[in-house]
């Protein structure tokens, strides 16, 4: 499955903005999607994950409460609401998928759990 994350840009601390990562060439509503981050300097980290079925999310404890990971199965896409926007928050952003055939509501935490990687999108958030 192919990967394209788009929505990133720049914005205020404070705003809103939303990421899409539209999903083609296999069947997306085996895979749970996961949202990582990487900052200048820093390893990439973990944001937010859904899993198949959608019934269930996570989110790391820096954006708990300010985004919201969702996604619609017959659009091929997930998304990521990034509301009440931080300057910590800037990085490049990346959706991944995790081929979950097995269960609907698997949720792959790490990195290395994942199959594929879309190419990012960069989001700067100016203070």
């Amino acid at each position: 499955v192919q990967l394209q994350a788009s929505g990133g840009g720049l914005v205020q601390a404070g705003a809103s903005l939303r990421l899409s990562c539209a999903a083609s060439g296999g069947t997306f509503v085996i895979y749970a999607v996961g949202w990582f981050r990487q900052a200048p300097g820093k390893e990439r980290e973990f944001v937010a994950v859904i899993s198949r079925s959608g019934s269930k999310t996570s989110y790391a404890d820096s954006v708990q409460g300010r985004f919201t990971i969702s996604r619609d199965n017959a659009k091929n896409a997930v998304y990521l609401q990034m509301n009440s926007t931080k300057p910590e928050d800037m990085a490049i952003y990346y959706c991944a998928a995790k081929n979950a055939f097995f269960s609907e509501t698997y949720l792959p935490w790490g990195r290395n759990e994942y199959d594929y990687w879309g190419q990012g999108t960069l989001v700067t958030v100016s203070s």
